[in-house]
């Protein structure tokens, strides 16, 4: 990519996100939020972030799921904006990270709609990034053939949907296979046009994907077990990517437990280190540190990181999952605020 060129048709909106990337809260910005004892002290706090605008209309007592909304309505407001300003290739590049959304919302309504949830509630459950013009219809389907051929043969995931037709009902199993199809399908697509943009976005987007193809291969394994779900299937639901393809993830399909699991993980230099005082199974409450939790740490780690060149692409991907972080801390604090639970309070992963 000639940096002359990025400049002429990227330059400015790379300038707007560092600016938004300058705007996520701080270390001592997040000490002063646990030191909160109601959420009206919580409110006060973050009246001097860029959530100012989107809470001060906010009756008081505010609930942990109205700050969630409101937040998440500034991180779309920032991002609608970087697309409304963005021409090729960029929104195209933008419009990529809206898939992912995308694949969420109609696996929300899918489900929805199997145990017979009212359509409206499920349409306001929706991410806003992931909206697309003939969503709402999804919640009449009743087969996949009949959901791909009246509603997402025109959608954006039409061409990651057809791996999916196969599926000959919408029950619970299948549905969790669609959703895992879809994302493998979706993260292999994103991947390979990342690297037709060649280098700096090439290599930058590369290390975030495969990590996010990792994170994907582990929680597919240990989710799979005590479900019906072959191995031999459980193995086509992995990415074709990341640093565990393709020996890694033949040797997980085949696996029993989780011990296994870590054996396995373990003997890669990039997750021997993460591993160390995790618990792989489910989380038996108090200060439990999880899998998750540390793909967290090293996925805020790689976008941090990718702010440190300029001439790419990859910051638009890194702000926003930074910014998504970022939400799910303060709503951490807010729900441990809210439920007298400041011991955990501090359980948060710290962004800058």
């Amino acid at each position: 990519m000639n940096e002359i060129y990025f400049n002429a048709y990227a330059g400015y909106l790379e300038g707007v996100v560092r600016g938004y990337r300058d705007g996520l809260i701080t270390a001592p910005q997040y000490l002063n939020l646990t030191q909160c004892e109601t959420m009206d002290d919580l409110k006060l706090q973050l009246a001097t972030t860029d959530y100012a605008s989107f809470l001060q209309n906010e009756p008081s007592p505010m609930s942990t799921s109205t700050l969630s909304a409101r937040c998440t309505d500034a991180l779309v407001a920032e991002f609608q904006y970087l697309q409304q300003n963005a021409a090729e290739p960029i929104s195209k590049f933008l419009d990529y990270i809206t898939y992912g959304y995308m694949i969420d919302n109609v696996i929300l309504l899918i489900t929805g709609t199997l145990h017979e949830r009212d359509t409206h509630d499920l349409l306001e459950k929706c991410h806003p990034l992931g909206f697309f013009d003939t969503m709402p219809a999804l919640c009449v389907a009743t087969t996949v053939q009949d959901l791909y051929s009246t509603v997402l043969v025109d959608s954006p995931l039409a061409g990651y949907f057809r791996e999916c037709l196969s599926a000959e009902d919408l029950n619970e199993l299948n549905i969790e296979i669609i959703r895992n199809t879809l994302h493998k399908a979706y993260l292999e697509d994103f991947y390979a046009y990342c690297q037709s943009l060649g280098e700096p976005t090439a290599s930058i987007m590369s290390e975030i994907l495969k990590l996010e193809a990792d994170r994907r291969t582990v929680n597919i394994t240990i989710n799979s077990f005590g479900t019906d779900l072959s191995k031999d299937d459980r193995a086509k639901l992995y990415p074709r990517l990341g640093n565990m393809y393709p020996e890694a993830q033949t040797r997980l399909a085949r696996v029993d437990d989780v011990d296994q699991v870590k054996a396995i993980l373990e003997q890669y230099s990039e997750y021997k280190t993460i591993l160390a005082g995790v618990s792989l199974g489910a989380s038996t409450g108090g200060n439990d540190v999880t899998l998750e939790d540390r793909f967290f740490v090293r996925e805020v780690q790689f976008n941090k990181d990718s702010f440190e060149q300029q001439f790419h692409y990859g910051v638009f991907y890194s702000w926003l999952r930074l910014k998504e972080q970022e939400i799910r801390n303060v709503v951490w604090v807010a729900e441990c605020i809210s439920q007298q639970q400041k011991d955990k309070i501090n359980n948060y992963t710290s962004i800058y």
